[in-house]
């Protein structure tokens, strides 16, 4: 009865326009992806100022990335039941005070601490961004339009970090690249409160807690295990058990839920073709993708020889090529299909893997960075808003908070997994030389790798993805 009289009150006030929701969604969004890739300029000067061992300055970045991907689903169907502005306010709350505290930490493991409840701020925010985007939005066009803004300030964000991270550094301190989020997360905190339309379509079902222990468990598991290569190799136990303990977690979960009345993520929704393939999609491109910024910023100081404020200057063009791409799939989408714009998108992608794989240890800036990173980026952004648009139809409103959910689990372990796999190319190829020479045929190699699994991609986009984007 109180839920039904809140939810009376709210229908009645005057909606806000919409370009605020999506401006509010997407500067939510561009935080969370932006904590991604920021700390990395930083981390030698926080291994400085609080003593940090190499295992410990691994995990500044690895507490982040696995609350993240570990409670994302939780934080999408936690929007479902209990509101999508509860949700958004209460993960970029967490989100804020965690920055404070990392950013104001005078020993490691307080920083660690901060990192993983910034992770878990991240999880519950980041679905709630999509979802009360689309609910905000109907399906077409305008839709389509909204998801591509999303896309481009979520790319942007990432591909920010570098750049970002060194201005603050350089200017400022380490400090600053975690307490700047806590001035830009009250104002969007305040504006979201006052501004946005609370959503939920739970119809008092409770939250599934052994579904949500179990995905939380396994996919946390996983990214454990991922992030652990990079120090252990593939064949070890450290790296091995907890890959195959999140596997198993993740197939207790799938069964769990084949068999309760109100699951966390009805296994309906993966008989869904837009959303199953959409979600495949994002994951194997996602995988080679992500692994871009790693590599062209260590080609860019490690080989080139740039400093970090250089490396990151020198990928504007990158950055923002993605935004271009993102925002001209919309105007494509309608003449040749969504299915189509995504292939389109990964091809031009892989054209681009493909030109830097032919990088040299004294490559000229136009040729060496930046032309091949403005095709892998106008591609990957291309693609991105078609598949989101993709993912995301089809489903009925109650599990949109979910959908939204699995496309972010999509995206960040798809690009946790391929960076990992990537990283061990790399390093094979190197043989453990830091020889220009060496670490140029290294990433070469990734680059090649990469450019082979998007078009594998492209394959699989254009026998699964729908011809037409569902409506529900």
């Amino acid at each position: 009865m109180l839920r039904a009289a809140e939810d009376t009150r709210l229908s009645v006030r005057i909606a806000p326009p919409t370009w605020v929701v999506i401006a509010l969604a997407c500067a939510g969004q561009f935080l969370v992806v932006l904590d991604v890739s920021v700390v990395n300029v930083a981390l030698p000067s926080m291994r400085t100022d609080l003593g940090l061992s190499a295992p410990g300055l691994q995990w500044v970045v690895n507490a982040y990335s696995i609350a993240f991907a570990g409670f994302m689903l939780l934080g999408g169907r936690a929007g479902d039941l209990y509101g999508r502005k509860r949700m958004f306010l209460v993960g970029l709350a967490l989100f804020t005070l965690a920055s404070a505290a990392g950013g104001l930490a005078q020993e490691g493991t307080q920083l660690l601490l901060a990192r993983a409840a910034q992770g878990l701020g991240a999880a519950v925010l980041a679905p709630s961004t999509l979802t009360i985007l689309t609910s905000a939005v109907p399906e077409g066009a305008a839709r389509a339009r909204a998801i591509a803004t999303w896309t481009a300030v979520g790319a942007g964000g990432g591909a920010a970090g570098g750049l970002v991270g060194g201005l603050l550094v350089d200017g400022l301190s380490w400090r600053w690249v975690l307490l700047i989020n806590v001035p830009v997360g009250a104002i969007v905190l305040a504006g979201a409160a006052h501004r946005l339309m609370e959503s939920r379509a739970g119809d008092g079902r409770r939250l599934d807690l052994p579904g949500a222990l179990l995905v939380t468990a396994g996919l946390a598991t996983l990214a454990y295990g991922i992030v652990q290569t990079e120090a252990e190799g593939w064949t070890t136990a450290a790296v091995l058990v907890p890959l195959c303990a999140g596997a198993a977690l993740i197939g207790v979960f799938l069964a769990v839920e084949a068999r309760t009345e109100a699951p966390l993520m009805p296994l309906k929704l993966l008989r869904l073709r837009s959303v199953s393939s959409a979600n495949a999609a994002i994951f194997v491109s996602g995988s080679a993708m992500f692994c871009m910024w790693f590599f062209m910023t260590l080609y860019a100081q490690n080989v080139l020889g740039y400093s970090p404020l250089r490396a990151g200057l020198a990928l504007v063009p990158s950055s923002l090529a993605v935004v271009i791409g993102s925002k001209s799939a919309p105007r494509l989408m309608p003449v040749v299909g969504a299915r189509n714009v995504a292939v389109l998108g990964t091809l031009l992608a892989a054209a681009g893997f493909g030109w830097q794989s032919t990088m040299t240890a004294d490559g000229p800036y136009l040729t060496a960075i930046m032309l091949p990173g403005i095709l892998m980026m106008a591609g990957a952004g291309l693609a991105a808003t078609p598949l989101a648009a993709i993912a995301t139809s089809g489903a009925v409103p109650e599990d949109a908070g979910v959908v939204s959910g699995l496309v972010n689990t999509s995206r960040v372990m798809g690009g946790s997994l391929g960076l990992a796999i990537m990283f061990t190319i790399a390093s094979a190829r190197t043989g453990g030389s830091a020889a220009g020479d060496a670490l140029t045929a290294g990433y070469a190699l990734a680059f090649r790798v990469s450019g082979v699994l998007l078009l594998a991609g492209a394959v699989l986009m254009l026998v699964w993805l729908p011809r037409r984007i569902s409506r529900r």
